[in-house]
């Protein structure tokens, strides 16, 4: 296994092609609610006089209709909710759709139109409160939380700029007409909104080059990658297509030779199985088989050919085949699981040890 410090090499188009079917794409949540939020507040600016005449038409009918006895029956009722409803959905829809498309502009600007079904398969992981846990915690968690907290300081700061030298006009339009009154504050709240959005608009940008950075950070190949991506490009599939199964073959041969050092595997029953192994020299168990169906069926085989405990767990089983690579140690996320799986297997065996000591088999035929 390569090591991180190894990874020195820019991404390939294939990389970048697989990494895409997977995904895993540069896209930033803060410029989509940014780009939706500005464009919402501007339609609600150039819809904002249509929409209090709307409203107000509501309210005056509301009122106008409050003592109307035909409206006390169900019916009655109904009719005039319903025809409320529609008013404010008329009054308040062109915001909404305004800021709705915006966002979904801004996401397809980032990430191209493209469906990947991988991308939205259920992932049990994510259930898991242990991995819940580590996002929130972890050093993903903890960027999030400063970013949060910039932004906080930012947008703060801002806004304060701006309010502060405008106190004492604010507080001389006590008791001028509501007309007036909201006119004048319309138009320092969009002095503020305007200020406010282009710092966030300035911190959104700066959100998306920096999971741009971290995208092409995790795509980094090593430089024995390059090479054997570049020579298997240059064979023609035939020859392509026969090197890959020699390498699966020899690849399957090698795997199930180091089932008989395994202390555990764990299986779907049938489908999934996964073999794991723990000597106590890494920080973690190491996942040191997995297969699928057949292979499943070997790795199986295999253990019960050389006494390697099978324990069924279908969830973790599953979770195993899908997020830990062979040679690698269990994520943090899945400790919990595999401790109970590998403490199951350590008692089982203290018994068959403690069963078999001459004393214990003298005191059973006794």
């Amino acid at each position: 296994m390569s090591s991180k410090d190894d990874k020195t090499e820019k991404a390939t188009p294939k990389r970048r092609s697989e990494a895409r079917a997977k995904g895993q794409v540069a896209r930033s949540q803060d410029l989509n609610s940014t780009v939706g939020l500005l464009a919402g507040f501007a339609a609600l600016v150039i819809g904002g006089p249509h929409m209090l005449v709307q409203l107000k038409e509501v309210v005056i009918r509301g009122l106008a209709q409050a003592g109307d006895t035909q409206l006390a029956t169900l019916p009655g009722l109904s009719s005039l909710l319903w025809w409320a409803m529609r008013s404010f959905a008329g009054a308040i829809g062109p915001v909404v759709i305004a800021a709705g498309l915006a966002g979904l502009l801004a996401n397809i600007a980032q990430v191209r139109l493209k469906f990947t079904p991988s991308a939205v398969k259920p992932t049990f992981s994510k259930l898991n409160p242990g991995s819940g846990l580590k996002r929130v915690f972890g050093t993903g968690g903890l960027v999030e939380t400063g970013k949060a907290l910039a932004k906080l300081a930012a947008v703060g700061g801002v806004a304060f700029i701006t309010v502060w030298p405008k106190l004492p006009k604010l507080g001389a339009l006590t008791g001028i007409p509501p007309a007036s009154l909201l006119s004048q504050l319309g138009g320092q709240v969009v002095s503020i909104v305007v200020r406010v959005g282009a710092m966030l608009l300035v911190l959104a940008v700066a959100d998306w080059f920096w999971q741009r950075h971290r995208l092409e950070k995790t795509l980094k190949m090593t430089k024995a990658e390059v090479k054997s991506e570049a020579r298997q490009s240059d064979l023609a599939p035939e020859v392509r297509g026969a090197i890959k199964r020699k390498q699966f073959q020899q690849a399957r041969k090698r795997m199930l030779a180091e089932i008989p050092s395994a202390d555990v595997v764990v299986v779907n029953p049938t489908h999934f199985a996964v073999a794991l192994r723990y000597d106590g020299t890494t920080p973690a168990p190491e996942l040191v088989a997995k297969g699928l169906d057949h292979i499943a069926a070997a790795i199986r085989a295999a253990a019960e050919e050389h006494g390697v405990p099978i324990v069924s767990d279908p969830p973790l089983a599953r979770t195993i085949y899908r997020q830990v690579e062979i040679g690698s140690m269990i994520p943090e996320e899945l400790f919990a699981g595999v401790a109970e799986v590998l403490a199951y297997v350590y008692r089982i065996a203290g018994r068959r040890k403690r069963a078999q000591r001459p004393g214990r088999r003298a005191i059973a035929r006794a």
